[in-house]
């Protein structure tokens, strides 16, 4: 199931809402203060390569 991020604009709260894959309509609102007035943001994220050519650059900033 998917994980998405959202920022309520009544609250500024950020928070993650894992949405499933269901027919049935899931009402969504803020964590904190129970607004419906909510926006869905980017989120970071990671993939793990199973490749082991080459140095590794843990923090994500090196320069190719």
């Amino acid at each position: 199931m998917p994980v998405y991020t959202y920022i309520c604009e009544d609250c500024g709260e950020k928070f993650d809402l894992l949405i499933g894959m269901t027919s049935e309509k899931v009402e969504l609102k803020c964590s904190k203060c129970g607004s419906k007035k909510i926006k869905k943001t980017f989120s970071s994220f990671s993939v793990k390569s199973s490749s082991s050519s080459g140095p590794s650059c843990p923090t994500g900033a090196c320069n190719l």
